[in-house]
């Protein structure tokens, strides 16, 4: 596993340090971090012109080495989001296109999958093994079964939804990137039954893969350790991030529309939460991760620059290095195949009793 590294989507700014990309890595650096994942934001990086350029792409990692920092995964969860909306997000997902596509449902899903695929390439010119985004989601409106879902819609919707992304997932798989979707509540890819009705969707197509973020897990009330023992083959990012779940009789899970300071489900700077991660980091050492632990920042409390300065030595102490040999190897007896046959009664030789 490597790390620290964070997420700048919560960090990027108008105002030093948090107005360019070397800026933000010096910052970075400075607080214990020697990985950024970076959003494919014009602020931060021209993706069309990494998709291009790999001198570009060896340039902008030779800015970030000179603070000790190296890029972790590109992210287009907000491109993402948008290879599939639902008529009735379409205003409010319109802020996560340029102007020249707003109200203009099927040039801003062209325009989404174009940034998809070009962060594809810039990923691969910038030698990153994985992607971070999001799936969109044509069926969340209908999540809750009232009233009851006519046969076949969620089926047509991850029909749909395997179709848009195929073409994307060839070319991720083209040049050797993983497209990690993260898990998460507003996506139709927002728990395990929903990975695996879209990975059948797309036939198991290999760079289909998952960003593993627990804070939505306890979110929703999900068992974020048996997910890791069921999926650790497809995870190929995983974000460090804290949240915590106090129902009352008066909310629950639903949040009943209130503000996120409020919610009995609410995200926390990491060690303010219930998440354990002490369990996590053990399970993903057990099972090989060998990707980035990168801090997302998200609290209903902290301020930012507090939750990141924390987390940066909160990664680094929960981070296992995997031992290359046994604990209990200074107390082996040495013996040969003969001597064990022997303590169960057997002929040393092997012959037929």
């Amino acid at each position: 596993m490597k790390g620290p590294g964070i997420f700048l989507a919560q960090f990027k700014g108008s105002e030093p340090p948090f107005d360019t990309l070397e800026n933000l890595a010096e910052w970075a650096a400075g607080l214990g971090y020697v990985g950024v994942q970076i959003p494919c934001d014009p602020q931060l990086i021209d993706v069309k012109l990494a998709a291009e350029s790999k001198e570009y792409c060896d340039d902008l990692r030779g800015t970030l080495a000179r603070h000790g920092i190296e890029p972790t995964e590109l992210s287009t969860h907000l491109q993402g989001q948008l290879v599939a909306v639902h008529p009735a997000y379409d205003t409010l997902f319109d802020g996560f296109a340029p102007p020249e596509v707003h109200g203009k449902p099927a040039e801003r899903q062209a325009w989404a999958v174009e940034q998809v695929t070009y962060a594809a390439r810039a990923s691969a010119n910038l030698g990153l093994s994985a992607h971070a985004t999001f799936s969109g989601a044509l069926a969340w409106p209908y999540v809750y079964p009232w009233p009851q879902r006519p046969a076949g819609l969620v089926e047509e919707a991850f029909a749909e939804l395997a179709r848009r992304w195929r073409p994307i997932l060839d070319v991720f798989a083209d040049h050797g990137v993983a497209c990690a979707y993260e898990v998460h509540a507003g996506e139709d890819l927002h728990d395990g039954a929903t990975w695996e009705r879209f990975l059948d969707a797309v036939d198991e197509h290999p760079a289909a893969r998952l960003l593993f973020d627990p804070s939505h897990y306890v979110l929703q009330q999900l068992d974020y350790l048996d997910f890791i023992d069921r999926y650790h083959d497809r995870i190929a990012c995983f974000h460090v991030k804290d949240a915590e779940f106090n129902p009352t009789g008066r909310s629950g899970v639903y949040g009943g529309y209130q503000d996120w300071v409020d919610r009995a489900g609410r995200f926390r700077s990491l060690g303010d939460g219930q998440v354990d991660f002490s369990a996590i980091f053990s399970r993903m050492a057990q099972y090989g991760y060998d990707g980035w632990a990168v801090l997302e920042w998200e609290c209903a409390l902290k301020r930012g620059e507090d939750g990141a300065r924390e987390g940066a030595p909160f990664i680094r102490d929960h981070m296992i290095r995997l031992t290359d040999h046994a604990f209990d190897d200074f107390a082996q007896s040495g013996v040969d195949r003969g001597a064990i046959r022997k303590l169960m009664g057997l002929s040393p030789d092997g012959a037929a009793e």
